[in-house]
């Protein structure tokens, strides 16, 4: 297979391929098409879990191209299924839900969306996380496979879910049977966007690549009273920050340095005026880990934590902190090492050494873990596709701290080369897990 893609000058180049690539070739006929989706999903997101304009037209791209369609799974999920003969079952995944951020790329495709969420308040609604990225090259790989069914041979299915942003939409769709109502996949693909790495390059990391997600929600219960007679009360301020203080302890004092692990108290709210002690206090935490031992040790100990500092204060067992950890559990992503192995080579043939770079375990969490954690047969594995675009990447000297992240109201990746090596590589994936 010829390489296209070359690195020089920090400037991603497309080579003459030594010999006809039928992938490229269908890839490059169907860009600018590929393209005006891309623009027409960034221009129009939506909120998880009310991705139903996106599903609707997910589910008609994957109809026209002859796929059986099942929608409403685990919400507003779809599940497209092509039987060619016998062979390995394919899941391909992408997300659909954006976020509520308002867009500040200045586009002339921008998002001018907007949504109330459930407080009340009232926001732009961005895809900031690139989900759109996501479901087009999901799109140009269904093209393809659909109309080149002689190059493979087994079952794909082809799954838009929803609220990834949640960490709900997985775990949604496997609950509502999709390992039941549909074949169970021997091997699970999806990609994700990197706003972190040069447009066009791919990323691959075995094993853990990404973190399990815990949010965690402490009450600390106290006797307010006159803020110039602290005496007369039990301050949940104090037992609070207290709590906040020796919490840094379960990473820095009580979990193997080698282990990675992290907890961030992201709020502290008590209290409405200057004066008055409050009767209680909140904390808003979240708690990160790749083992199931460490994520156990963690969560343990902040309940440990928290109620020893409110008995050290003198509160009675009944007025110990409620710790509630919260039902937005997102299991750390594994990429089995096995097929991503087998990936990674492919990618390599592909796009060459210098189209290729190493992924490092983060602890940001994504939800397509939960395909291989509910069926550990299943052989799943997440690749990363450069964003960036080329004169940004070069203006920052190749440092990603001088670019807009994920999630930010600034983050716009660059189309044409994104979306192409997105979709070569995916189909590439998809072909060789077939080959079995």
């Amino acid at each position: 297979m010829s390489i296209r893609h070359s690195l020089a000058a920090g400037l991603l180049l497309i080579a003459t391929p030594a010999f006809a690539d039928p992938v490229s070739d269908a890839v490059d006929a169907d860009l600018s098409d590929l393209i005006e989706l891309y623009k027409h999903l960034h221009a129009n997101p939506e909120l998880s879990n009310e991705e139903t304009e996106t599903a609707a037209r997910m589910a008609a791209e994957l109809r026209e191209l002859g796929f059986d369609v099942t929608e409403g799974v685990g919400g507003t999920g779809v599940v497209g299924m092509l039987k060619n003969g016998e062979g390995p079952v394919v899941l391909i995944r992408a997300d659909m839900d954006g976020l509520p951020v308002t867009e500040e790329t200045g586009l002339p495709y921008a998002s001018k969306k907007t949504a109330t969420l459930a407080n009340g308040v009232t926001t732009g609604v961005m895809h900031a996380c690139g989900h759109d990225v996501h479901m087009t090259t999901w799109v140009g790989t269904a093209r393809y496979l659909a109309g080149h069914k002689d190059e493979w041979a087994g079952t794909l299915l082809m799954i838009a879910q929803p609220a990834e942003e949640v960490g709900q939409g997985a775990r949604a769709m496997l609950a509502d049977g999709l390992y039941e109502r549909f074949p169970t996949p021997d091997h699970a693909i999806a990609l994700h966007d990197a706003a972190n790495a040069l447009a066009g390059t791919i990323g691959v990391g075995e094993g853990f690549v990404m973190a399990n997600v815990d949010s965690v929600d402490i009450t600390v219960y106290g006797s307010g009273g006159h803020g110039a007679y602290p005496h007369t009360t039990v301050d949940p301020i104090v037992i609070a920050a207290r709590i906040v203080d020796a919490l840094q302890t379960l990473v820095s004092r009580e979990t193997n340095p080698q282990t990675a692990a992290v907890v961030t108290v992201g709020s502290f709210h008590a209290g409405a005026k200057h004066n008055i002690i409050p009767n209680e206090a909140k904390l808003q935490l979240t708690v990160r880990s790749y083992s199931d031992e460490t994520r156990d040790h963690l969560l343990k100990g902040i309940r440990r934590i928290a109620y020893a500092q409110a008995l050290s204060a003198g509160l009675a067992k009944e007025q110990l902190p409620k710790v509630e950890v919260k039902d937005e559990y997102t299991p750390a992503l594994y990429n089995t090492p096995e097929q991503t192995s087998r990936l990674k080579s492919v990618f390599t043939e592909r796009f060459g050494e210098d189209g290729m770079y190493e992924v490092t375990p983060v602890m940001g969490g994504e939800d397509f873990s939960q395909y291989h954690r509910y069926d550990r047969e299943v052989e799943a594995t997440l690749f990363r596709l450069g964003a960036v675009k080329a004169d940004a990447w070069e203006a920052a000297g190749g440092d990603a701290t001088k670019l807009p992240g994920l999630h930010s109201a600034k983050f716009a990746p660059d189309p044409e080369p994104t979306l192409r090596a997105g979709t070569e590589a995916m189909i590439a994936a998809a072909l060789e897990l077939f080959s079995e």
